[in-house]
């Protein structure tokens, strides 16, 4: 397969592993907002998008999000759209800084700088479309924005951020084991770095803990 042929291939591939995930890793974080439901498809996404860039970042969160609300979706467009939206904030974002400062300082900052824009960006969204789809008035969207809506993306776009840093390396080395993509000049460039693992772990284990306390089973 030449270069190309592979890239579509590939970013297929990540298409259809970021809608199982969606599938199977779903869940509420915040009992006060139910309908706000995590998933981490946005993980794979961003994946693809520092791998690819931008603009395959954007492709991937496009077709998983058509394909879920043809098949397990009930929120119509306003649903696709919003997931849309929360996704490109998060891995456009990301991915674009991480394509100038392709670092692993750069992957850090292109992370935390996409959390930063998701939440700020579903805010306002929410507060814009949530009163047309839960048909409820406006006034009662804005109470649910900074003890509901914020911590929801905050938590959900922390955790895609520690997933992140986790399961980039080895995805990578599996799309280089298949001739996905092609092997780097040095070794070094496979070796996984323990200060990103422990601090993926960190974060996870913050944003599980904190889950936990919204449940009331801490």
């Amino acid at each position: 397969m030449n270069t190309k042929t592979k890239k579509t291939a590939a970013l297929g591939m990540l298409a259809a592993v970021a809608y199982v995930a969606m599938l199977v890793g779903r869940f509420s974080l915040i009992p006060a907002v139910p309908f706000l439901l995590y998933d981490p498809k946005d993980v794979i996404i961003v994946i693809g998008g520092f791998i690819w860039g931008p603009f395959s970042a954007f492709i991937i969160s496009l077709v998983v999000s058509l394909v879920e609300m043809v098949t397990v979706s009930d929120t119509g467009l306003i649903g696709c759209a919003m997931n849309i939206i929360s996704t490109c904030s998060f891995a456009c974002t990301a991915a674009y800084i991480y394509k100038k400062r392709r670092t692993i300082d750069g992957a850090i900052i292109s992370l935390f700088a996409g959390v930063i824009f998701m939440v700020a960006v579903m805010v306002l969204w929410n507060y814009v479309l949530t009163p047309i789809y839960m048909k409820i008035p406006r006034a009662e969207v804005v109470k649910l924005l900074l003890p509901a809506i914020l911590p929801f993306n905050l938590i959900k776009g922390s955790l895609n951020a520690g997933l992140t840093i986790l399961l980039y390396k080895p995805i990578v080395s599996g799309l280089r084991k298949t001739r996905f993509l092609p092997q780097p000049q040095s070794t070094k460039g496979n070796r996984i770095n323990a200060g990103m693992v422990i601090l993926g772990v960190f974060i996870l284990v913050s944003c599980i803990l904190i889950i936990l306390a919204l449940k009331g089973i801490l």
